[in-house]
């Protein structure tokens, strides 16, 4: 613990001062902050799309490689979770909130505001089933793999400790042992605190939303405050429990929940219209898939690409340091090329079905019965567009209920694994955090979500992990460069 401690305490005093300044000059915060991002994604969009795009190149070029037989443990090691709880935990982590939040929202506002052509169009209908593909697909996945690939290969191949400056050392040598590692595992704190209090903030808007909707309740930031505290009491219950328990069983319950949910929408709704959509939406994701990556719209509509590509991109490198360490902690004693294939593929394509169902219906409602989604988004705000889709099929009411619970259960995943990474993190790699570090980082992500809904509301809550992935984007490439060159050594020694 005692070569921890530059590490919690540094990550501690940074964040008090962030909670500092939000809470008493809240409207300062939000302008300072949102000129900061204005200038990154105006300044380093280029940066951003070229490492996603890298990222997933060199992740898909690994499957085939002669590295793809390595084994992420001890020779003969088996994997500690089945495959069918490994891929709940990893999903849970990797998207929960926010999958539920946008699955509906997003299309519809791309069908509004589509990136080119004229909007509320089946033209622009196919933009956005295809820019939603694009943005919960591939690329975000191919992040979360290259850092949980590194942590779990150093951690379990090669007996480092389950840090982010430990897997940095192929080419920083011993200097990851001094302030050089104590850097890179401050960044990876801030990055995962400001990436999860994000998602914990969109969790708070749609519950509030939510209640607001079926039940009256006043959707006001004190009510979103409210939800917070109360989850948060919830999550910390659970952090107790381990990692084996807790989160175990929860992700479980999410899986059975949002398949639950899938199920209901599936077949109440326009199902044909949804496989078709689904079936267009992906050939036409992956045909175009090169172009997107590195599109930046100069000469067009870059604002947009702005906005909603350079968000998510920032989004995901945010949360990679939490979702990565997760995924090596359950991860153990699967190959490189099992680890590729079930991390990279499995949820992208669960969640090209999860946004063709809930997307393609409301699509759908647009086309055909004009319902006034984009309306409902302009008057009551993006959390309640899940809500007023699903009153328009039977048991409605029970869907909207199920998906307020599956928002909670997500909630409390998310923030539940985010107190174990960030316990992992600023206790030298510990497997086993004390409780005493978890309920402090529980406390505090928790604390910057209300801070971020404070200053900015939903905007808030973007630009603070625009500032955090932005650092953590470079030491996500250091992470590569290391890897390849461990694979190598590794290579050239047992071949």
């Amino acid at each position: 613990m005692k070569n921890s401690r530059p590490v919690l305490f540094v990550s501690l005093a940074l964040t008090s001062v962030f909670l500092i300044w939000g809470a008493f000059a809240p409207k300062q915060l939000a302008k300072v902050s949102g000129s900061i991002q204005i200038w990154l994604l105006d300044a380093f969009g280029w940066f951003y799309l070229l490492c996603a795009a890298g990222f997933l190149t060199t992740v898909i070029l690994l499957i085939f490689s002669k590295y793809g037989d390595i084994p992420l443990g001890r020779d003969g090691e088996k994997p500690e979770f089945p495959l069918l709880t490994w891929f709940a935990m990893l999903f849970c982590a990797g998207m929960g909130i926010g999958l539920v939040f946008w699955g509906a929202a997003e299309p519809i506002s791309h069908f509004y505001d589509p990136p080119f052509g004229s909007p509320g169009t089946p033209e622009s209908a196919r933009v956005a089933m295809q820019y939603s593909f694009f943005h919960w697909g591939l690329h975000p996945w191919a992040i979360y793999t290259l850092v949980g690939m590194c942590l779990a290969y150093f951690q379990f191949r090669k007996q480092e400790p389950g840090l982010i400056s430990a897997s940095c050392k192929p080419i920083l040598g011993g200097s990851t042992d001094g302030p050089a590692g104590y850097a890179i595992d401050i960044i990876a704190v801030f990055a995962t605190v400001f990436g999860v209090a994000t998602s914990l903030g969109f969790g708070a808007i749609q519950i509030s939303g939510g209640l607001s909707y079926l039940f009256g309740v006043p959707n006001t930031i004190n009510t979103q405050l409210g939800i917070i505290g109360l989850v948060t009491v919830l999550y910390m219950l659970s952090a107790q429990t381990g990692l084996q328990r807790g989160i175990k069983y929860l992700s479980n319950l999410n899986m059975i929940l949002a398949l639950s949910l899938m199920v209901f929408l599936l077949f109440l709704g326009p199902t044909k219209f949804i496989m078709e959509i689904f079936t267009s939406a992906l050939g036409e994701y992956l045909h175009k898939l090169p172009k997107m990556s590195l599109n930046l719209a100069p000469f067009d509509n870059s604002g947009w690409v702005q906005n909603w590509t350079l968000f998510y991109w920032a989004w995901w490198i945010a949360w990679a340091p939490f979702v990565g360490t997760f995924i090596a902690r359950i991860s153990r004693g699967r190959t490189v090329r099992e680890f590729i294939l079930g991390v990279l593929f499995v949820p992208s394509l669960f969640c090209a079905f999860w946004f063709s169902i809930f997307g393609g219906t409301a699509i759908s409602l647009e086309l055909f019965q004009q319902t006034g989604l984009n309306q409902v988004i302009e008057a009551q705000g993006k959390e309640v567009v899940l809500f007023t889709l699903l009153e328009h099929f039977p048991l409605g009411g029970l869907m909207s209920l199920i998906a307020i619970f599956l928002i909670s259960t997500f909630f409390i995943t998310s923030a539940d694994s985010a107190t174990f990474v960030l316990g992992t993190l600023t206790t030298k790699g510990n497997l086993n955090p004390p409780n005493s570090v978890k309920l402090t980082w529980g406390v505090v992500q928790s604390v910057v979500a209300a801070v971020l809904l404070w200053s900015g509301g939903l905007k808030g809550l973007q630009t603070g992990s625009i500032l955090a992935a932005f650092p953590f984007a470079f030491i996500m490439l250091l992470l590569l460069g290391s890897l390849l060159k461990a694979f190598k050594i590794e290579s050239k020694t047992n071949g």
